[in-house]
C-alpha cells in the first residue's frame, strides 16, 4: 500500500562542503550502501532477485554444456540452498588478488570468467557482481566447491571472509553449493522467500533450457515438505503451450509454431502460437533473463512479424490492394510467443537486466522470421489462413472504432471529441498538480463534486458497471458508454495510440463502494487500464481511494472512522464500549466533508498505488479471472481464497 503524504522539502543548512565529505566506498560497501542499485529493491522483489543470481551462475553452466541439474532449495529460517553439477568455481590462487579465485568472485565486484576469457561463449551474468552482490547482502554465506576430486568450503558474514578456503573431503562430483541467509538489516520489509515466486522463475528457466533438470525444495515445513521437478524437453514450444493453457485459452492451430537461427556464437529461437483471445502475451529472453521492458530482439520480432503477415497476405490475396496494411496491433491480437536470444557480450541496460541493447541480435530476429517463418506459413496455409482471418478481424474491429470516433467528431464539429458530460473538470491544468476522481454513481460523484478542491480535483461520475474489456475488441471498447468518457477524460488514447505525454491529470484515482459491487467495478476498470494503457500503471499514475467502511461516534461530538472491522473494534472500546456504530454501503451515503475528509484530502488520505511487479503474473491473472472460460477462474479461486484480502496486481 502506498500513503500519500505531502512532502515537505526542508530549509537548506549551509554546511562546509571539501574534501573531507568525499568518501571512497571499498570492496562490497557500495552494495550494503546502495544496494537497490544493484537488485533493483529492497522489497520482496529484491530478496528474491537474490536467489536468481546464484541461479543464474548455475544456468550458465547448463549453456556451457557442463551442467544438467540444479537444486535449490528453501531451508529452515529462510535460508537458501542452491547446487549444480557443473564443473565448479576455480579454486586456485588468483595471482593478481592475492586469493583463492573463489574468495575473489564472492567479495570483488566485476570479478567473474564471463568477460571473454573463454569459459563462456554464452552467459546471463556478465557484469561479474552476482555473487559478490548476494555475499555482500547477506548476513552469511556458504560455498562448497567440488572440483579436481576435493572438497572445498569458505564462510563469508556480511560480505567479508571469516574462514579461509579449505578442503573438507574428497569426491568425485564437480559443482558448486551455494547457501545464505539474506540480511535483515537490509531486507528490512521481510526476509520471507515466497514459494511460488520462486517456483514460477525455476519453471521458466527450465523452460528455457530444454532438457535441463532444476528441482525446487521448500523444507522450512519438516512435516510437509514440497518439492517440484521442472524439466521440458520440447522447451519454449512447450512454454507457449503453458501460457495457453493456464490462461484457458483455446488455440487456434494445433501446433506451436517453432523456428530458430543461428550465426556465429549467437543464436534467435522463437515459439508461438495464437489462440481465441484479444490480448497478446509476447515474453522475451536474453540469454535466459526475463527482458521485462524488451529491446532489439523484442522489437524486431513484432516488426518482422508484422512485415511477413503482410507480405504473405498481400502474395495470396488475403489483403486486397485497395486494403490498408494490417498493424503491429491487429497481428498480435490472440497471439502466444518466446523471443529468446542467446549471444556474447550482451547489452543489458542494468544490472536487472530488464532490457537489452545489441543491435546485431535484432538483424538476426528479423532474418529468422523472413528465412523460417515465411516459409512455414506458405507450406502450412490452413495455419497461415487462421492467423490472417485473426488478424483481419482485428483490422476490421479497429477501422470500425476509428470511423465511430471521427463521426463522433464531426458530429459535435470539433478537432477532438468533446469532454464527458459528467465531468467536472478542476481549474488548474498542468498534469503534475492535478488528479482525476472516477467515481461510482452519481450521489457519489455529487458528493465528491462538492467535498472536492476544484482546483486540482476532477470527478468523472460513472454509472453502473462497464465492459469487460477482457472479452472484447478495441471497437467495443471505444464505443462504450461507460469507458468512452475515460479515455477522451484522460486525453491520451488507447492501445497502440496511447501517448502518456498526453495524459491530463497526474494522478488517476479509483473510487467505488467498499462492497462486493465496488471493488468489481475496481477490477474491470484496473483490467481496462491493464490491457489497454500500461504504462499508465507502470508509470506509477494510477491508484485506489480507500474510503472508511465504518462511521464510529459518541455522543456526537467524538467522531471516528474506521478502515477495517478491527480499527472498528478499537475506536468503540476506546469510546467505552457503548458507541454508536454506522457502517457505509455506499460512497453516497456520506455527505460530502465527510468524503473530503475520509476520502480525498490529500493531508490525511490513505490510497493504494496500483503497481504491476510482475506482468507475466498480472496477465496471467487478468487472463483467468475475467476470461471466457470457467474452469481455470475455478481452480485459481479455490487455490489463493485464503489470499482474497492481499491480490494485487
Amino acid at each position: 500500500m502506498s500513503i500519500e503524504e505531502e512532502k515537505l522539502v526542508p530549509d537548506a543548512v549551509e554546511e562546509a562542503y571539501d574534501d573531507s565529505q568525499i568518501q571512497v566506498l571499498e570492496g562490497l560497501e557500495a552494495v550494503r550502501k546502495r544496494p537497490g542499485m544493484y537488485i533493483g529493491s529492497t522489497g520482496p522483489r529484491g530478496l528474491h532477485h537474490l536467489v536468481y543470481e546464484i541461479v543464474d551462475n548455475s544456468v550458465d553452466e547448463a549453456l556451457a554444456g557442463f551442467c544438467n541439474h540444479i537444486e535449490v532449495e528453501i531451508l529452515p529460517g529462510d535460508v537458501i540452498g542452491v547446487r549444480d553439477n557443473g564443473r565448479g568455481i576455480p579454486v586456485g590462487m588468483n595471482e593478481k588478488m592475492g586469493m583463492a579465485t573463489v574468495t575473489v568472485v564472492l567479495t570483488v565486484l566485476h570479478a567473474g570468467g564471463k568477460f571473454g576469457g573463454g569459459g563462456y561463449k554464452v552467459a546471463g551474468g556478465l557484469h561479474g557482481v552476482g555473487s559478490s552482490v548476494v555475499n555482500a547482502l547477506s548476513e552469511w554465506l556458504e560455498v562448497q566447491v567440488s572440483r579436481d576430486g576435493e572438497i572445498h568450503q569458505q564462510r563469508f558474514e556480511l560480505g567479508k571472509a571469516v574462514t579461509d578456503l579449505t578442503v573438507v573431503g574428497k569426491t568425485e562430483e564437480t559443482g558448486t553449493y551455494v547457501k545464505f541467509k539474506p540480511d535483515p538489516s537490509i531486507f528490512t520489509d521481510t526476509t520471507e522467500f515466497d514459494y511460488e515466486t520462486l517456483e514460477k522463475r525455476m519453471r521458466e528457466q527450465a523452460f528455457l533450457n530444454a532438457g535441463l533438470k532444476i528441482t525446487l525444495s521448500d523444507l522450512r515445513d519438516e512435516e510437509n515438505p514440497r518439492t517440484e521437478v521442472f524439466c521440458y524437453e520440447g522447451g519454449i514450444s512447450e512454454f507457449v503451450t503453458y501460457m495457453n493453457n493456464v490462461r484457458g485459452y483455446s488455440p487456434l492451430h494445433e501446433d506451436v509454431i517453432h523456428i530458430s537461427l543461428a550465426s556465429g556464437n549467437s543464436i534467435a529461437e522463437i515459439a508461438l502460437q495464437y489462440n481465441d483471445s484479444y490480448a497478446d502475451n509476447i515474453l522475451s529472453f536474453a540469454n535466459n533473463m526475463l527482458t521485462v521492458d524488451g529491446g532489439t530482439h523484442e522489437q524486431a520480432f513484432k516488426n518482422g512479424l508484422q512485415r511477413v503477415l503482410n507480405s504473405y497476405a498481400r502474395k495470396f490475396g488475403l489483403l486486397k490492394e485497395n486494403d490498408n496494411n494490417l498493424t503491429g496491433e491487429d497481428v498480435r491480437e490472440g497471439l502466444a510467443a518466446v523471443v529468446s536470444v542467446k549471444l556474447e557480450d550482451a547489452q543489458f541496460e542494468s544490472q536487472t537486466k530488464a532490457k537489452l541493447g545489441n543491435t546485431a541480435i535484432g538483424t538476426l530476429v528479423t532474418k529468422l522470421l523472413n528465412e523460417k517463418l515465411t516459409p512455414y506459413l506458405e507450406e502450412h496455409p490452413a495455419v497461415a489462413k487462421a492467423i490472417l482471418d485473426k488478424a483481419i478481424g482485428a483490422a476490421t474491429a479497429r477501422e470500425a472504432a476509428q470511423k465511430a470516433r471521427e463521426r463522433e467528431r464531426k458530429k459535435v464539429g470539433l478537432l477532438n471529441t468533446r469532454m464527458p458530460e459528467k465531468l467536472s473538470d478542476c481549474i488548474l491544468k498542468d498534469p503534475e498538480r492535478t488528479e482525476l476522481y472516477i467515481v461510482e454513481g452519481d450521489s457519489a460523484g455529487g458528493s465528491a463534486i462538492q467535498g472536492r478542491d476544484s482546483n486540482f480535483q476532477a470527478i468523472l461520475s460513472l454509472w453502473g458497471k462497464m465492459l469487460n474489456v477482457e472479452k472484447s475488441r478495441a471497437d467495443k471498447v471505444y464505443n462504450n458508454d461507460k469507458l468512452n468518457p475515460v479515455i477522451v477524460a484522460l486525453g491520451c488514447g488507447i492501445g497502440e495510440d496511447f501517448d502518456l505525454s498526453k495524459l491530463r491529470y497526474g494522478k488517476v484515482i479509483i473510487m467505488a463502494d467498499a462492497d462486493v459491487d465496488g471493488a468489481h467495478i475496481s477490477t474491470l476498470l484496473m483490467t481496462f487500464f491493464f490491457r489497454y494503457m500500461k504504462p499508465l500503471i507502470e508509470e506509477g499514475h494510477l491508484y485506489i481511494a480507500q474510503p472508511p467502511l465504518f462511521k464510529v461516534s459518541k455522543g456526537g461530538k467524538n467522531v471516528r472512522y474506521a478502515y477495517s472491522d478491527e480499527e472498528r473494534d478499537q475506536h468503540v472500546a476506546e469510546l467505552g464500549g457503548s458507541a454508536d456504530v454506522q457502517r457505509y454501503k455506499g460512497l453516497g451515503e456520506m455527505d460530502p466533508e465527510q468524503l473530503w475528509e475520509t476520502t480525498m484530502d490529500p493531508g490525511v488520505r490513505s490510497m493504494i498505488k496500483v503497481t504491476v511487479e510482475d506482468v507475466q503474473a498480472a496477465d496471467e491473472a487478468i487472463a483467468i479471472l475475467m476470461g471466457d472460460k470457467v474452469e481455470p477462474r475455478r481452480l485459481f479461486i479455490e487455490q489463493n481464497a485464503k489470499y482474497a484480502t492481499n491480490l494485487d496486481f
